[in-house]
């Protein structure tokens, strides 16, 4: 940011000394000016004016732009904020302003004076973020996590995370994964692993302490995953390395889950980076919102080793896919299951009540292995014979890959869509056909 202000000031100064040459050297050789020596000096008299007006313009803007560097936020970035009546309060710092959040409710970052950040992951935790060189300030509630940067030696245990990272070409920030290179499905992240850019770190559930430690980690980014291994986590925060737990899962819009690129173009000084690639996708998403519904219903699921079937709470980011890529998700009452995860578990009893008669059946593989055939379903459970997706041919399968691609989502959507209305399977990124036997 500071970069951008001194190349302006720069341009400022050379607009100045330009002015003054001209003011200084526009006489001429003789007492008495000649009338072309007078028609030159009044066509440099209304440039003088003109560049006068430009440079007083100039220097306006870079005041502004100089004040808003005094107050720790930079001109770029204050474009990006809006109102932060609800700031939390910080010891010493006056906030600014937060990030503008089109679709995104499971956080907001607000912008601290000098350049401080404070991240509030709701139903979470709060961390802040302090400028290279500076301290966390005297007096911090001991509740907010200190994230020190630069944040450039991260151990990233979130899969979907990394597509962000890697929409923000900040993969170099990664040093640590979570996951080996046989387990990502994006290819960049899977290269930097085999060239040794990336080291494998151990799984969230059982990390590498003594490589983080080694390695002078910055920050553990997890998924919610890492709730169910509490002690894990606090043997990584014994280690003095902060956690920082992703909760993009828990969101109820496609759009949303990709807007946490925002929270890390923030983490990363990116934050226009992050706005651009948004835009992006949001308009992706716009030019697909005119799909009109063809009222085919759509259940997605999986089937888990006890047997039991899990599927999407109603107000979640799969189900709106399949809303806006024209169809109906099948469960439309899922809310008020009483737990906090995104997904829901149930009989297969209660499965077969409400999604028999379903039109499609999506069988979803971002945690289960992918079936190939009917009767790979059929031997989960023979109770599947009897539904009219599966007599109809209608059963389709999403890849582990699009849990991961959290910066495409609407290529799913699409997807979705080509499935309800008889469309080409090659043109599909995630979705393939299961064939019927």
């Amino acid at each position: 940011m500071k970069k951008n202000i001194y190349q302006k000031c720069s341009r400022m100064t050379a607009v100045f000394l330009a002015a003054a040459m001209l003011l200084t050297g526009c006489g001429g050789s003789g007492d008495t000016p000649s009338a072309s020596e007078k028609a030159e000096s009044t066509t440099r008299e209304s440039t003088d004016t003109t560049k006068e007006t430009d440079s007083a313009d100039a220097k306006k803007d870079t005041e502004k732009q100089q004040d808003a560097e005094q107050k720790g936020v930079s001109g770029d970035t204050a474009s990006y904020l809006t109102d932060a009546s609800d700031a939390p309060e910080v010891a010493g710092l006056t906030c600014q302003g937060k990030l503008k959040l089109e679709y995104a409710d499971c956080f907001d970052v607000y912008y601290y004076e000098d350049d401080y950040q404070l991240i509030d992951v709701h139903d979470n935790a709060q961390y802040l973020l302090v400028p290279e060189g500076a301290e966390a300030p005297e007096g911090l509630d001991d509740s907010i996590i200190v994230l020190q940067k630069p944040l450039d030696k991260i151990y990233l245990a979130a899969s979907s995370t990394m597509a962000l990272f890697r929409a923000l070409d900040s993969l170099d920030n990664i040093k640590m994964s979570g996951i080996d290179a046989s387990g990502w499905y994006i290819e960049e992240a899977k290269q930097a692993m085999e060239d040794g850019k990336i080291q494998f770190a151990g799984k969230y559930s059982e990390p590498d302490y003594e490589m983080l430690v080694d390695q002078d980690c910055d920050v553990a980014i997890e998924s919610t995953m890492i709730l169910h291994t509490p002690k894990v986590q606090e043997m990584i925060e014994d280690l003095d390395i902060p956690v920082f737990i992703d909760r993009s899962s828990y969101e109820t819009h496609p759009l949303a889950r990709t807007e946490w690129i925002k929270l890390y173009g923030a983490m990363l000084d990116k934050e226009e980076e992050a706005y651009s690639f948004f835009d992006e996708q949001a308009k992706v998403i716009g030019d697909l919102k005119d799909f009109k519904n063809t009222e085919k219903t759509v259940a997605f699921f999986f089937v888990s080793t006890d047997g039991s079937i899990v599927v999407r709470r109603t107000q979640d980011y799969i189900p709106s896919m399949i809303e806006l890529a024209g169809g109906r998700y099948v469960f439309q009452d899922l809310d008020s299951v009483e737990t906090t995860s995104a997904s829901v578990s149930m009989s297969m009893e209660e499965f077969y009540a409400a999604a028999a008669d379903a039109d499609y059946l999506v069988y979803n593989a971002t945690i289960d292995n992918p079936i190939q055939s009917v009767d790979e379903l059929v031997a989960k459970n023979e109770l599947f014979e009897d539904f009219k997706a599966v007599q109809e041919g209608n059963v389709w399968c999403v890849g582990k890959y699009m849990y991961q691609a959290t910066d495409i989502v609407g290529q799913l959507i699409t997807d979705f869509h080509l499935m309800l209305t008889d469309g080409d399977e090659k043109d599909m990124t995630f979705l393939t056909k299961v064939s019927d036997k």
